[in-house]
């Protein structure tokens, strides 16, 4: 299968879209999305297998009743056995996964039901052989089409519980004394039943890792600047908020850098918008850089404007760290003709610096930090003011 995803060109890079790019066709991430992926699909498919597993149960409790009156003989009675045991598993199982709180054992008790229906079904179907070749073993292509379809399984999960299915069934039958070519045929048409199912569970899987891939990369471009990388005022407005909440909570402080191109549009004018923009990407970069750390966060306001939050950080480092972006900036030295500040282009940078308490309002970090870079750039540009 091909993935004409021609529009990654125009993507700023991320894991998602080199996933994307790169493809997927033996279904397998790189490790971290890996990872991510299962995850998801734990929390997405929890309908899923609650459902598959009610209406399991159901028919499991019908079919029970259907071996009652169509075999007339002892070995019926080890049949409803079967079923009984299957059925208490089933809904021991149900009940661990309706708790929702062991969501770690949500896969394992998947794998278990599909098994233990598999399984149960090939003793059924065996113990009755041997009282009636006749009675119908295509129930197991039903268990293996659940484990393709019903219950949310991987590829590689299904086929190994259709396979470990089938090959106890082979044993069971081989213990009832079933005609050899009865068997063969019999297995033929699980096989070839099996063959349908594993191709089926291959496209509704890769398009489900297809569908993983493009709504995580679309988050990303909703939150994030397209051209530098860096964060958009929505994402920004949204984990301040969150940031915010959590530093009152811990008692942690939060610094606001405030950065602003100096004479950015005089720099457009000069050397056009295509320079203009590999300039802003370059200062994405290094705004990049400066917040590494996993609650701090580099945000592109709009236009040449940019802004670094930083959390657990004191007034003295947060403008040590403003002073450092601005100097690296000046060291690279990007000829600026028309600049009144400087012969290479420079940055202003007003800093503010809280603990944010019960009383504060989240609007006084932002207005402190304007009110710097307010005065760094009435104040000659191209310096740091906090």
């Amino acid at each position: 299968m091909s993935l004409p995803h021609a529009w990654l060109d125009d993507v700023h890079p991320s894991p998602y879209a080199d996933q994307l790019a790169l493809g997927f066709h033996l279904l397998r991430f790189t490790r971290p999305l890996e990872r991510e992926y299962r995850a998801y699909m734990l929390e997405d498919n929890f309908d899923l297998k609650r459902i598959a597993l009610s209406v399991g149960m159901v028919l499991w409790v019908m079919f029970a009743a259907l071996d009652f009156a169509m075999v007339h003989s002892p070995e019926v009675w080890w049949m409803l056995g079967v079923r009984l045991v299957v059925f208490v598993l089933l809904a021991i199982c149900a009940w661990l996964i309706l708790q929702r709180a062991h969501v770690h054992l949500l896969l394992p008790l998947s794998l278990l039901c599909i098994l233990a229906l598999g399984i149960g079904a090939a003793l059924v179907v065996g113990i009755a052989h041997r009282a009636d070749p006749n009675y119908p073993y295509e129930g197991l292509l039903l268990v293996s089409m659940a484990a393709y379809f019903l219950v949310g399984l991987r590829l590689s999960e299904a086929l190994a519980c259709a396979l470990v299915v089938l090959l106890v069934y082979i044993g069971i039958e081989l213990w009832a004394g079933l005609p050899t070519p009865r068997l063969i045929n019999n297995v033929l048409f699980l096989l070839f039943g099996n063959l349908i199912g594993a191709v089926g569970c291959y496209l509704l899987e890769f398009k489900s890792r297809e569908h993983f891939l493009v709504s995580r990369l679309m988050r990303v471009l909703a939150d994030h600047d397209s051209l530098t990388g860096l964060h958009n005022r929505r994402s920004f407005n949204r984990q301040f908020e969150r940031l915010w909440r959590q530093a009152q909570r811990e008692g942690q402080s939060l610094a606001l850098l405030l950065c602003d191109l100096d004479h950015f549009k005089a720099y457009n004018d000069r050397y056009g918008h295509q320079a203009g923009d590999n300039v802003l990407q370059r200062v994405g970069s290094l705004l990049l850089d400066a917040a590494r750390r996993p609650l701090d966060m580099s945000v592109r306001l709009g236009g040449e404007e940019f802004a670094v939050l930083l959390y657990d950080i004191g007034a003295a480092e947060a403008w040590q760290r403003a002073e450092a972006l601005r100097a690296t900036l000046e060291t690279l030295n990007i000829q600026h003709e028309r600049s009144d500040t400087a012969s290479m282009l420079t940055m202003s940078i007003g800093v503010a610096c809280i603990q944010p308490n019960e009383a504060g309002e989240l609007a006084t970090l932002y207005e402190h930090a304007d009110r710097a870079l307010y005065e760094a750039k009435a104040f000659g540009r191209n310096q740091v003011v906090a």
